[in-house]
């Protein structure tokens, strides 16, 4: 956290360790919300770290949503991994892992708070439920770091999600890798992959509460 009114740079937190060449080839356990979000912090970090994408998302409500986005995450991996067989790219080949699917444990988690806005208290619960849950398969996977996808979006607050990390990472003993994937025009990267792969990119969160904010407001 910062001090008084010093923000942390995330970004650059970030560069610093990817940078590091003690930390090449270490084991990352990503949390991905999905294949547009992932795109570009794969393409970023592939490179650097041997990466085990987790997919867990218990916040999506429907099932045909969640396997939609489930289907493109695999697929976009192996389009990267391809690219490492063909010559095209340099990196670590990138594994996935489909965690659970239990929705009856979101609803139950954010119960009382279904009326909170969209980026508010309700998200935080979101976060730490899958955050959570990253860490404790990192831990088992004895990976060297765990992250989220979650930071490249300009909708979700990056500062929270490094703050519930951080403090998981001392609960679970896993390093969390601080990030805020927006940065340096990665937001913009990953609407361009996701283009360039031609992927469903979905216009909310994924549950049935940022439904129907979203379309409450169009």
């Amino acid at each position: 956290m910062g001090t008084g009114n010093q923000v942390r740079n995330y970004s650059l937190e970030l560069d610093k360790i990817r940078n590091n060449t003690e930390n090449k080839g270490k084991k990352l356990f990503l949390h991905s919300c999905c294949a547009p979000c992932s795109s570009y912090v794969l393409e970023y970090l592939r490179g650097f770290f041997q990466i085990t994408v987790f997919y867990y998302n218990p916040n999506i409500t429907e099932e045909e949503e969640y396997f939609k986005r489930m289907a493109e995450q695999k697929r976009l991996i192996e389009a990267f991994n391809g690219q490492l067989l063909n010559g095209e790219a340099s990196g670590y080949p990138i594994r996935v892992v489909e965690g659970d699917y239990p929705r009856g444990l979101f609803f139950e988690a954010v119960k009382g708070l279904e009326q909170c806005k969209e980026g508010g208290k309700r998200c935080f619960v979101c976060y730490e439920l899958r955050l959570r849950e990253t860490a404790r398969q990192a831990k088992s996977a004895g990976a060297d770091y765990f992250t989220t996808t979650l930071t490249i979006s300009p909708l979700k607050n990056a500062g929270k999600i490094n703050e519930i990390g951080e403090r998981l990472a001392d609960e679970y003993g896993v390093p969390f890798l601080p990030s805020d994937f927006k940065k340096k025009n990665g937001y913009k990267r990953s609407v361009e992959l996701s283009k360039e792969y031609d992927l469903y990119r979905q216009d909310y969160c994924g549950c049935v509460f940022s439904r129907r904010d979203r379309y409450s407001n169009t």
